[in-house]
């Protein structure tokens, strides 16, 4: 475990690591082989974020189309007092899972502190580096001794598992972004039953859900007019050609997404221009891609509010309230394990 101290502040990280797992070279190159032997093809989002699929995530999130950001941190600023009202006593842990640059819960951790709580953060990400610098930032920025800083670096679920055992405080557990959406519908019901295990009742959650809205909106906030989101996308092909000795030529790929009525969500597709094959030594593979052939990249589910209570209610908790922003068109979910 590493830690740093500032005049008033303890801010500490550590790194947890569960069962041993493939590195990420190992997993990159096992995901690529059987996606792209798959019909249709496809490659796995999380390798979207190499350090510059993250930094060009960042822009997309600043593009005036993508609205999730904007409308979650109007949500997390107007209904602070509310939130921050939940922690009833000093006995909190307050964990954020993915939390990035950690933006979103400064005004938060504020807002707890007027209240006169004193309590834990607890930022999990799998970037060992950005949780280093995130919990520095943190402790210089707060120095109040009321606040304790505690970073993770390491999966969600293995990081969970570690506090659940760690002792008996109470926990506000932090999902944002709509990442829940990003998940399949079985592996989201997973993930949200595992969350609940490393629960203990009346144990809170506060998640982010994009609803289901005008496709013209989202059509824009996922194709948005500087090309940005574009770029995010065919980045991951200069990322196999790098890491696995890919042959992609991205000026033959187009960046295609749209809305799924009947799945009721976004899908981001890269598309072969032409015919061609694609080489790569790592794995000592070839595929072929007919003209206009599609590789699936993501996915981002739409939800309405009977959805959601219907997750919640499977995977072991009550909705305790919605909260939305002024257009209605993000939610971040209260839910309270039962």
């Amino acid at each position: 475990m590493a830690s740093t101290e500032t005049a008033t502040t303890a801010a500490t990280y550590e790194i947890c690591q569960g069962k041993p797992k493939q590195s990420e070279a190992e997993q990159l190159a096992r995901e690529v082989a059987e996606g792209l032997a798959e019909s249709p093809k496809r490659l796995c989002s999380r390798f979207l974020y190499d350090e510059r699929g993250s930094a060009l995530f960042q822009q997309i999130t600043e593009q005036s189309e993508y609205y999730p950001t904007e409308c979650e941190i109007e949500i997390l600023q107007r209904h602070r007092d509310e939130l921050a009202a939940l922690l009833d006593d000093n006995d909190w842990r307050v964990v954020e899972l993915g939390v990035g640059d950690g933006q979103k819960i400064r005004p938060l951790l504020n807002e707890i502190l007027a209240h006169g709580r004193s309590f834990e953060f607890v930022p999990i990400d799998i970037c060992h580096e950005m949780i280093a610098e995130l919990v520095e930032q943190i402790g210089d920025e707060f120095a109040d001794h009321r606040l304790s800083v505690h970073g993770i670096a390491g999966e969600y679920s293995d990081a969970l598992r570690t506090l659940h055992h760690r002792d008996a405080r109470r926990q506000l557990v932090l999902f944002l972004g709509s990442s829940i959406g990003n998940m399949t519908d079985a592996v989201a019901r997973s993930f949200l039953a595992e969350l609940r295990a490393s629960l203990d009742a009346d144990d809170l959650v506060l998640i982010g859900f994009d609803l289901k809205k005008d496709p013209r909106l989202l059509q824009a906030a996922y194709d948005d007019a500087a090309g940005v989101t574009a770029e995010f996308n065919l980045n991951l092909l200069d990322r196999l050609n790098r890491e696995l000795g890919a042959s992609f030529d991205r000026s033959l790929f187009r960046h295609h997404a749209f809305y799924n009525p009947e799945l009721g969500r976004m899908e981001s597709w890269l598309l072969s221009t032409e015919p061609q094959t694609v080489a790569f030594d790592a794995i000592d593979e070839q595929f072929h891609f007919a003209a206009w052939e599609g590789m699936h990249l993501e996915c981002s589910h739409k939800y309405t509010p009977a959805m959601i209570e219907s997750l919640a209610e499977e995977a072991g908790f009550t909705v305790d309230r919605h909260l939305y922003d002024s257009r209605g068109w993000f939610v971040d979910s209260v839910w309270r394990a039962v």
